[in-house]
């Protein structure tokens, strides 16, 4: 497993990470068997897997106490990230919300502790039904002056953010917080951080973690036809407004031009005797500005075909067939990464 370091911190973290949102079950992903998820983290640790991405709203918090379980004596070799809800960053909330983080995952320190969403009335809103505090949300400086709080405690090794844009990267900087990270998606239809953001943390040394590389189900091979793709993952600006449940974007999509993605995608599958998952993880693996790529394996067979991408060496020219016909997906959805809002009105600036 190839290892980059994250940003301009002592993190060496392998290029493939597990997202950990399925661990615990839940309404979204299922049921998901304890056994399976030792079985998996006990592996993934194996083969040099060693970042493991979860925080406190996945499955109301069981996503964090399965991982501490699964990490029972190699707790050690693991880096773990988790993430704040915004609507606890409020200092009060935050400094409980990252105490019980700590419980579920039954250790001593967090390495990577990031704020979910950025700090704004729509991002919290999103969680929140609280007039009060949707209204009058705590400030930047109230949450970065936090966590440099309970990182001085030792509590929590390196501060990060997810889902901010430059303008919020800007904010953070202010507070004179050294952000170590910034999750963001990204993957072959989801390429918004490459116009602004990417360079960005570059500039600052700040170390990017992409999720959500497979698009939620969309770049697995598993759908021959967007058409296909059940509701409760078709709510991005990917699809059609009328398409998914609980859509909030009001967008027409870009499933036309996805479709060309995924037929391509699947021609050069073949030709390089790859599965299309490989193929997808190889080419955001590429990017040596994401420093890892983090993705949910439900099980050891699944862990061990996405551990393949983290070995596969795509040419020059693979590269760019793929990033020219996923570039009308691109120009169609527009530089925000917040692929849920419309991109007139979202989370992300």
């Amino acid at each position: 497993m190839k290892v980059r370091t994250l940003g301009a911190t002592d993190l060496k973290l392998g290029v493939l990470g597990m997202g950990c949102w399925q661990y615990g079950g839940g309404a979204y992903w299922g049921d998901q068997s304890q056994k399976d998820v030792d079985e998996v983290v006990h592996k993934a640790l194996d083969i040099g897997i060693n970042y493991f991405d979860t925080a406190e709203i996945y499955n109301d918090g069981e996503s964090e106490i399965s991982l501490g379980i699964a990490l029972k004596g190699r707790r050690h070799e693991a880096v773990i990230g988790s993430k704040i809800n915004t609507a606890n960053a409020r200092p009060d909330l935050l400094r409980k919300g990252c105490e019980a983080s700590l419980k579920r995952l039954q250790t001593d320190y967090i390495d990577l502790y990031m704020l979910h969403w950025p700090i704004s009335p729509l991002a919290i809103r999103h969680f929140t039904t609280n007039p009060g505090l949707i209204a009058s949300p705590p400030t930047v400086e109230e949450v970065f002056y936090t966590l440099r709080e309970l990182q001085k405690e030792g509590k929590i090794r390196h501060i990060g953010i997810s889902n901010h844009g430059v303008a919020q990267m800007e904010e953070v900087r202010a507070t004179g917080v050294k952000a170590a990270a910034n999750e963001l998606p990204y993957n072959l239809i989801s390429r918004a951080i490459e116009e602004t953001i990417l360079p960005y943390c570059q500039k600052h040394q700040m170390g990017v973690i992409g999720y959500m590389p497979l698009q939620q189900g969309v770049l697995t091979g598993k759908y021959a036809d967007l058409a296909d793709v059940k509701p409760m993952q078709a709510r991005s600006r990917h699809f059609h407004h009328s398409r998914g449940q609980g859509t909030r974007h009001g967008e027409v999509g870009a499933e036309a031009e996805i479709n060309n993605v995924l037929k391509e995608v699947q021609t050069i599958a073949r030709e390089l005797d790859l599965h299309m998952i490989v193929l997808c993880l190889a080419w955001a693996i590429t990017n040596s500005a994401i420093a890892t790529t983090i993705v949910g394996s439900r099980n050891v067979e699944q862990l061990e075909l996405n551990a393949q991408a983290a070995s596969v060496e795509l040419s020059r020219d693979v590269m760019e067939r793929l990033n020219r016909v996923s570039e009308p997906v691109l120009r169609k959805l527009g530089p925000s990464p917040d692929y849920y809002e419309n991109r007139n009105h979202n989370r992300i600036r």
